[in-house]
């Protein structure tokens, strides 16, 4: 029996009047009841698009021609970002991309947990809108057909890696060297063998990771040390899983990467493969406004879950009388404790357990905690907020990465006796659809 054949999308480019923006940055229109997602395309906007796909209920277009304008539509900073999936709303302004992250809030919360903040809060924005990006995986590929390697971001809804010369939202420690990374790739004799390169930047020093799939050549890794110490750059190595990833250059000392958190005088430090935020210039200031809406007391128990590697936690000990941070992964329990240790911090201890599990019978959750904070990966924590009202904490501070498991476990957090005092954005990734917010819970004793 044969397969049926998929039906040939129309060459023609189709007319679309954009009325408003999907989640993901695409511009949505309907004709003939069917929906329509308009790659680059603004709402009030009347464009000419390429059909790239088709379902039974919606079509995939792309946009070739802007008819009639937004006024909310800019240049793009980057050559690439018609193509390139590293970025989605380059050609929205920045008030525009912003007011597009606080209704995408809004529309969470309405959604999944049919709640509204008391207040909303003025959004957090960015010092920088380029050049802010510390943390990321570039994808490598050797394209026989032309005889070359391309380093980048996959380009918007294929597999292909696009052809970039340099990133304009990367550090450009790093985003500036994509042309040199490129070349250099392409002369090594296992050109053909590096998957991926990860990248990440602390302040005085930025890091690639290779993940070489064969070992290297002694004259690779001669290459690959040259190029560090050309361009400035540590030099890592990652023949098979995470914990095999190991520095080549520079030779000595330890392997860590650092940042500073000048209001609370404090250095932390990570490894390259630990799990950092992105956007250095407005972590400093997501990590005040939770310390400042906690309103820590120097005698109160505060507890961190999700706590990494103790960038709320050790501010928060700056505060209070005692604090203990939590996480599930284990390499992040010593690297908070290491960091306790570095800032001669005494009143902060680190944890591992299973934050999917009932944890209140843990020793450390004995004594219960004044104010607690949250800091979840995108799978949110509806677990946990199911138990929180064990420790009768009488604030509540929720950082999120995403709006919809933060509007689902709010719902959760309301029917616990807690109220949604103020909630707001946080531009953690300009130029992106990736929504970052802050919610303040207090306990509703009325």
């Amino acid at each position: 029996m044969s397969r049926r054949r998929r039906k040939a999308l129309p060459k023609e480019p189709v007319r679309c009047v954009i009325e408003t923006l999907s989640h993901d940055g695409r511009g949505i229109a309907r004709q003939d009841g069917k929906t329509q997602f308009v790659d680059g395309a603004l709402p009030g906007e009347t464009v000419m698009a390429k059909m790239v796909g088709s379902r039974s209920k919606f079509d995939e277009l792309r946009t070739l021609e802007v008819l009639e304008t937004s006024p909310a539509r800019v240049t793009p900073p980057c050559e690439y970002a018609d193509l390139c999936g590293g970025c989605s709303l380059q050609h929205m302004g920045a008030d525009a991309q912003i007011q597009f992250k606080e209704d995408t809030l809004r529309e969470h919360f309405a959604h999944f947990g049919g709640i509204e903040p008391e207040e909303w809060v003025a959004p957090m924005l960015s010092p920088a809108t380029l050049g802010y990006r510390r943390k990321a995986r570039l994808g490598v590929r050797h394209v026989q057909a032309r005889d070359s390697v391309l380093v980048g971001f996959r380009e918007k809804r294929n597999s292909f890696l696009t052809d970039i010369d340099r990133c304009a939202v990367l550090d450009p420690r790093i985003g500036e060297r994509i042309t040199p990374l490129r070349d250099m790739l392409y002369k090594l004799d296992a050109y053909s063998r590096i998957a991926q390169v990860e990248v990440a930047c602390g302040d005085d020093a930025a890091v690639m990771v290779f993940r070489n799939m064969d070992e290297l050549s002694d004259s690779d890794r001669t290459a690959l040390i040259a190029f560090g110490q050309v361009h400035d750059l540590h030099i890592y190595l990652q023949p098979k899983g995470p914990d095999t990833v190991h520095r080549i250059w520079p030779e000595g000392g330890e392997e860590r990467l650092g940042y500073r958190l000048e209001e609370f005088d404090l250095t932390m430090k990570f490894h390259p493969m630990d799990f950092t935020q992105v956007n250095a210039g407005i972590n400093g200031t997501m990590v005040h406004r939770a310390v400042e809406w906690l309103d820590i007391q120097p005698e109160e128990r505060v507890l961190d879950l999700f706590c990494g590697l103790g960038n709320f936690t050790l501010p928060l000990a700056r505060k209070a009388g005692q604090v203990v941070g939590v996480e599930g992964d284990d390499a992040m329990v010593v690297r908070g404790r290491e960091n306790a240790e570095l800032n001669g911090l005494n009143n902060v201890t680190f944890h591992g357990a299973d934050l999917q599990a009932d944890f209140t019978s843990q020793p450390w959750a004995g004594e219960g905690f004044d104010k607690i904070l949250i800091d979840p990966p995108r799978s949110g924590a509806q677990e946990v907020c199911e138990y929180l009202t064990a420790f009768g904490a009488k604030r509540i501070v929720y950082v999120s990465c995403n709006p919809a498991t933060l509007a689902r476990d709010a719902g959760v957090m309301v029917r616990n006796g807690y109220r949604l005092v103020r909630a707001g954005v946080m531009d953690m990734f300009p130029h992106t659809t990736h929504v970052e917010s802050i919610a303040l819970f207090e306990r509703d004793d009325h």
